[in-house]
């Protein structure tokens, strides 16, 4: 069986071939930051963003590959982020002005800046929202302000599509975080009442949606759950449905393959070497469907989304007062920033969920070899 699953992770290592060539090749010097895919570049139509640049530092790390960057790219990577800092709110936007209009990506955009500010030792250029002089809070959502009104905010929340629902509802963590943790405790409360009280005692799934729809909303609630060091209830549960979804559901977004490993990965939950090698082989194989002829991932089957921001909500599914699209890409048949991260993410996964050591990637290690080489040249 441990041969079988050896095999299995090694054709997922070859799925990596060209992938390299293909990150570098959406790196910008002039900005410092990396493009989302190759037709953000080509087409002379847009920037590279603050998502897909903090997603290549990602990979860049994971793969053991951060030593090795030049200091001209450390500063670059610093400049481009110090560069999107709002003066006045502290927030960190793109250029689309329609960003600034999504919670979500807002508050994504500030947790991705500051690490990978903070990641070179490098810090914000202006002050953070709720670290201003006067009231804390004034750069705060509203519900920030009571946990009354937290607590009423969180009801407010649509599940009709648990992805999208969740990922609204784990926006909040953020803000909670700068708390100070005795102000912090009733907001904390507020939540973890709320999710219990909505949880399927069944699946152990949140929200409404097709199968891989509430297991990625499942997956949104586990980073906050994280993120206050509280277990995710119903374990037993959610493993039971994940095992149900991969067997039987069809993966056409690499979020629906990576969400599954990335709930495994922390929810610790017994299984047989059976279950670990199809869970690995499913996994493998949904991925191997999104690998692209440029070297990179595909979002989804058919193509890369132009706009991350509104793809939790696919064609015939609805979700109240979505923002407005924010695109980043072209669409086209091709990889994206999005999807490359999430492919590096589940095989490191796959490989800690089996006992094994990270042992790098063999098409970095070729890569970085070659690298090497010319800059010995």
């Amino acid at each position: 069986m441990k041969r079988r699953l050896d095999g299995i992770l090694e054709r997922g290592d070859g799925l990596f071939d060209g992938f390299f060539e293909w990150l570098e090749g959406q790196y910008d010097p002039d900005s410092g930051g990396f493009y989302y895919a190759r037709s953000s570049r080509d087409s002379g139509e847009f920037v590279p963003d603050i998502e897909s640049t903090a997603q290549a530092l990602n990979i860049i790390e994971r793969c053991g590959l951060t030593p090795y960057l030049t200091e001209d790219m450390k500063k670059g990577v610093v400049r481009f982020f110090q560069s999107r800092q709002d003066p006045e709110t502290g927030y960190f936007y793109d250029a689309n002005p329609n960003m600034r209009q999504d919670d979500v990506m807002v508050g994504r955009a500030l947790g991705y800046s500051l690490r990978a500010l903070r990641k070179f030792g490098a810090e914000p250029l202006y002050p953070l929202p709720g670290s201003s002089l006067g009231d804390a809070a004034s750069s705060f959502p509203d519900y920030c302000q009571s946990p009354e009104a937290y607590g009423e905010w969180l009801r407010s929340i649509s599940l009709a599509n648990s992805w999208r629902g969740c990922d609204r509802l784990c926006n909040s963590a953020p803000y909670l975080a700068q708390m100070e943790e005795e102000k912090r405790e009733p907001f904390l409360q507020q939540a973890l009442s709320y999710f219990a009280s909505i949880q399927n005692p069944e699946t152990g799934l949140w929200g409404e949606g097709a199968p891989y729809v509430q297991i990625s909303g499942t997956f949104k609630l586990l980073t906050f759950y994280s993120k206050f060091e509280v277990p995710l209830p119903r374990t037993e549960q959610i493993y039971n449905a994940l095992l149900h979804a991969l067997r039987h559901e069809t993966a056409s977004d690499m979020c629906y393959i990576r969400n599954p490993i990335s709930l495994l990965s922390a929810i610790h939950v017994p299984m047989t070497e059976q279950e670990l090698t199809e869970i690995a082989e499913i996994t493998l194989d949904n991925m191997a469907r999104l690998k692209r002829t440029d070297g990179g991932f595909s979002r989804e089957i058919d193509h890369s989304p132009p706009a991350p921001n509104v793809a939790q909500v696919k064609k015939g599914e609805y979700y109240p007062d979505m923002p407005a699209a924010v695109p980043i890409g072209k669409g086209e048949v091709e990889g994206d920033m999005n999807a490359g991260t999430q492919a590096v993410l589940i095989r490191y996964s796959l490989r800690q969920i089996a006992g094994l050591d990270e042992q790098m990637l063999p098409a970095a290690k070729v890569w970085l070899s070659t690298r090497l080489t010319s800059a010995d040249g």
